[in-house]
């Protein structure tokens, strides 16, 4: 009696939990199905003229635009920024290494706006025009090392035994990395690497100071919600988090399908 009542405590727990987690996101797919100027609920009148509007304005693919290369060019150079990090922080004794460790980590404890900050002044300093480019540049060095922390936790768990079997059977140890380790830590540098890309498309502390003139969807949602906010407003947020929804699944789909494609071949081997 008191296992069931508590299994039951356990699953309503968990779906107040989950709920809370989500409810942000309901209000604002609410918010954009409003035709009025000001925030309220319930509406009187419930519109999709909001995405219309927001699928019509230019602005929403520029910034698209803008927020996906910086998002993908920080998840890219991440995860291969990651792979010799990872094997510096996990794998390989030297001296200095404890140090490395500790120093790597520590963008990660800075808080934002003042290593958007400083990072402005450095580029100021440098004679280097903000723009997206720059916004990738600062972007790397707060989310680089979280990546870098991901994917040495898969090497942590890995059996160096299979890589000391490559080389018995004769590989060399650029084989032996690409058949055997690489394989072993892909879950975890694409799990770093998408957790680099939604860090970095939703970033508003370093893009608000690194950008310039290249405006991030978060540095617009933010002036226009507090400006001049409209309907259209979360409607584009909406658009944004389905666009971000979409590409994690297409990159878990492509993993799925890289893993099922390899299977069979070692099968065979």
């Amino acid at each position: 009696m008191r296992r069931g009542l508590g299994d039951r405590l356990t699953v309503l727990w968990t779906v107040l939990v989950i709920s809370l987690l989500y409810m942000p996101i309901i209000s604002v797919v609410l918010a954009s199905l409003a035709n009025t100027r000001y925030m309220r609920f319930p509406h009187r009148v419930w519109s999709i003229e909001p995405y219309r509007e927001a699928f019509g304005l230019s602005t929403t693919w520029e910034l698209h635009s803008v927020s996906l290369k910086i998002a993908l060019a920080v998840a890219v150079i991440a995860a291969l920024v990651a792979i010799p990090g990872a094997l510096a922080f996990a794998r390989f004794e030297w001296r200095g290494r404890s140090a490395y460790q500790k120093l790597i980590l520590l963008p990660v404890f800075f808080p934002q706006p003042v290593l958007g900050l400083a990072l402005l002044v450095f580029f100021s300093a440098v004679g280097v025009t903000p723009s997206w480019r720059t916004a990738v540049f600062a972007h790397l060095v707060l989310i680089a090392p979280i990546v870098t922390l991901i994917v040495s936790i898969t090497l942590y768990g890995f059996d160096r035994a299979q890589e000391e079997a490559a080389y018995d059977l004769g590989a060399t140890r650029l084989q032996a990395f690409r058949e055997v380790t690489l394989p072993a830590i892909l879950p975890g540098l694409v799990s770093g690497g998408l957790f680099a890309f939604l860090l970095s498309w939703s970033n508003l502390p370093l893009s608000a100071f690194t950008t310039g003139a290249d405006s991030t969807l978060p540095e617009w949602l933010y002036s226009r919600t507090a400006t001049h906010y409209a309907p259209m407003i979360p409607a584009v947020s909406v658009i944004s988090v389905g666009a971000s929804a979409a590409i994690v699944l297409a990159a878990l789909f492509t993993l799925a399908s890289f893993r099922a494609a390899r299977r069979p071949s070692r099968l065979a081997a």
